[in-house]
């Protein structure tokens, strides 16, 4: 198991700020609730191995909720909208600022790897059917943003533009956080909202 497909779970108990703003604090606490997931305890309070069928119900759940697009899809979304917020300081040098324009090129380069790479038709065509509409939006949304950012002409477009693409890259990590879930289950979210609490 992977603990990034764990920390999804949290986000209805965790609020959204604190998974994106410090991930990384709670690591070494998902690491060892995914050991303590991968063992069960004996009667006589051994650990062993789980059972081949636990195993494989594991890894059945685990393939229903797999991914690699969509997060990577957040991954470009949260870049482009740093990139672009970021551009936004420099209003007062212009539109036509080497630090604007290069902070456009460079999330014009991250929408483009997400379309190409990430989104891919074939990427989303393995996804889940719950899984796939979030990464078909997100597809969507993508090329609108591309399209806006190749035609920009003002700071205040460019303002709007960097407002839109904050607000999306929120509800896609809300939208994927939730979807996933909701196919891991209530208790053993509650479990790992617990164990990522205790830091």
């Amino acid at each position: 198991m992977n603990w990034v497909a764990l920390i999804t779970n949290i986000i209805n108990h965790i609020p959204i700020e604190k998974v994106l703003i410090r991930p990384r604090d709670n690591t070494k606490a998902l690491e060892e609730f995914i050991a303590s997931t991968k063992q069960t305890k004996s009667h006589r309070g051994g650990l062993l191995p789980t059972t081949m069928s636990e195993t494989s119900a594991e890894e059945e759940a685990a393939t229903e909720i797999a991914t690699a697009c969509v997060p990577c899809a957040i991954g470009h979304f949260s870049t482009s909208s740093g990139l672009l917020k970021e551009a936004v300081r420099f209003k007062g040098e212009g539109i036509a600022s080497n630090e604007i324009v290069d902070r456009i090129a460079s999330s014009l380069s991250e929408q483009n790897a997400l379309e190409r790479e990430d989104l891919s038709p074939e990427k989303i065509l393995q996804l889940p059917q719950w899984e796939r509409a979030i990464a078909e939006e997100a597809l969507t949304q993508s090329r609108q943003l591309r399209h806006k950012l190749e035609n920009i002409q003002t700071i205040e477009e460019l303002e709007q533009v960097t407002a839109d693409t904050k607000r999306y890259y929120i509800k896609l990590t809300r939208q994927w956080y939730k979807g996933r879930f909701g196919k891991m289950g209530a208790e053993k979210a509650e479990a790992i909202v617990q164990r990522v609490g205790e830091g």
